[in-house]
């Protein structure tokens, strides 16, 4: 990505999903699943490239996958996810439909203008806007992405 606040988007955009889609994981698999999420979101991206490249091909094999979550990592995880939760309630109606469709029920940006009644860009604009909010209302409870 040349744009480099479209590469924090999609960076806080995959972020978010991470934490609604997978909160439950152990902790030592979310940096694979947020590897292929972040390479899924920049090939969803306009404009980018490298469409035929896997990029997890590239990376090594987590050597501890299969171990146990600690309970303070629970809870850390548990009690994110539960700001996530309130700061999405407070969106407007349009804009946390189209971010659960994308984000939370994993739709493409077609399928949820699809399911919305409207424009492909009608879904961008609602889902960045929602990611907007959500990262201001984020960073002001002290949550840093």
């Amino acid at each position: 990505m040349r744009d480099e606040q479209a590469a924090l988007d999609v960076v806080q955009d995959a972020m978010l999903r991470l934490a609604e889609s997978y909160g439950e994981r152990p902790g030592t698999e979310l940096p694979l699943l947020f590897q292929r999420i972040l390479q899924n979101a920049i090939r969803d991206w306009p404009g980018s490239r490298d469409e035929d490249r896997d990029p997890l091909e590239t990376l090594a094999e987590a050597g501890d996958s299969n171990a146990v979550e600690l309970p303070p990592d629970r809870l850390e995880r548990t009690q994110l996810l539960e700001i996530i939760e309130q700061e999405i309630v407070k969106l407007p109606a349009r804009q946390r439909e189209a971010f659960l469709m994308r984000y939370w029920e994993e739709l493409d940006v077609a399928e949820t203008a699809r399911a919305m009644g409207c424009s492909e860009g009608s879904v961008k604009t609602h889902c960045s806007r929602a990611a907007h909010a959500l990262a201001a209302a984020l960073k002001a409870r002290g949550v840093g992405l």
